[in-house]
């Protein structure tokens, strides 16, 4: 079994191009029903569709959520799509199987004058210079573009010389899309660029290589992480007098989508800007928008106040 998910990952890379996070996911559903199937002495060329039912309403047992429940029919519908096409099983047992569906969760979101504050509050989180300037940058950026976390992270500085009015972004499966840069986020990652280029100057002459990313970091991948942004994010929230539960990077993009449709911006230019490839993920914001409508009604009309 572990030869059939080590060859479906690497099939996933190679022809889909999918992301790391994706086949990371992928990996660890794909584990878990192997192990599941191996205390029933099965394994995934013997597995029949009620096998894989019994898996599910045992993944329910468990306590996971209808979205975790989904994923993993979806991860293990498609390694026996895979091996089918391989040729190591002659049928799909997986393919007429319904999944639990997902709920859509209303993303949460922040107020503008929330934003303002975590931004003014990044300004002095650091404990250098060079430290503030980078994380008013981190989320001067997050915010006027919408990207995902581990697309920023991952931004060549290349992509930011010359000072852009836009930066193309490789986002999921390989995707680019051009995203525009607010004068706030363009005047901040200047002066990041600044900074960043006068230390690794510095780093050069001790014999340190350059670094090609646009937020070097010291880990394995050459950049800073989503677990440190995530982290830092929670510290900012802190210091902006704001509950850090309710502030993720996620967060963020999630503001930065919802305060374009409530600026009157159109649901396709805002599917274009997130990297959505279907609309319908994108409506979900027009649910939060008319939830916030609704709070205010019933906040601020006379005849509400009973």
């Amino acid at each position: 079994m572990e030869r059939w998910i080590s060859a479906f990952l690497e099939a996933q890379a190679a022809e889909l191009d999918a992301a790391r996070n994706t086949r990371l996911a992928y990996g660890r559903d794909l584990k878990d029903y192997a192990a599941w199937l191996g205390r029933r002495s099965e394994d995934f060329l013997t597995a029949t569709r009620d096998t894989v039912e019994a898996y599910l309403t045992f993944c329910e047992a468990q306590g996971l959520s209808s979205a975790t429940r989904a994923r993993r029919l979806s991860a293990i519908r498609q390694l026996y799509r895979f091996a089918h096409e391989e040729g190591w099983r002659a049928d799909n047992p997986a393919i007429r199987i319904s999944g639990p569906g997902r709920s859509k969760r209303l993303p949460k979101t922040l107020e503008i004058e929330e934003v303002d504050r975590l931004l003014e509050a990044a300004r002095d989180k650091g404990r250098r210079a060079a430290d503030q300037i980078r994380n008013r940058c981190l989320l001067e950026l997050l915010y006027a573009t919408g990207m995902r976390v581990s697309e920023m992270v991952g931004l060549p500085v290349a992509a930011a010389r010359g000072n852009p009015r836009m930066i193309l972004v490789r986002g999921k499966g390989g995707k680019e899309r051009m995203v525009p840069l607010s004068p706030p986020a363009r005047e901040a990652l200047a002066d990041w660029l600044r900074a960043r280029d006068a230390a690794e100057a510095q780093g050069q002459k001790a014999g340190r290589p350059a670094s090609r990313f646009l937020f070097p970091g010291s880990g394995a991948a050459g950049h800073l992480t989503r677990e440190y942004f995530y982290v830092l994010v929670k510290q900012i929230a802190v210091l902006a007098g704001i509950d850090p539960v309710k502030v993720t990077p996620h967060t963020l993009r999630h503001a930065f989508a919802t305060h374009l449709l409530a600026g009157g911006a159109d649901l396709r230019v805002i599917q274009t800007l997130l990297g959505h490839a279907d609309l319908s993920t994108t409506e979900i914001y027009t649910h939060v928008l008319d939830a916030h409508l609704k709070e205010l009604v019933l906040k601020h009309h006379p005849l509400a106040r009973e």
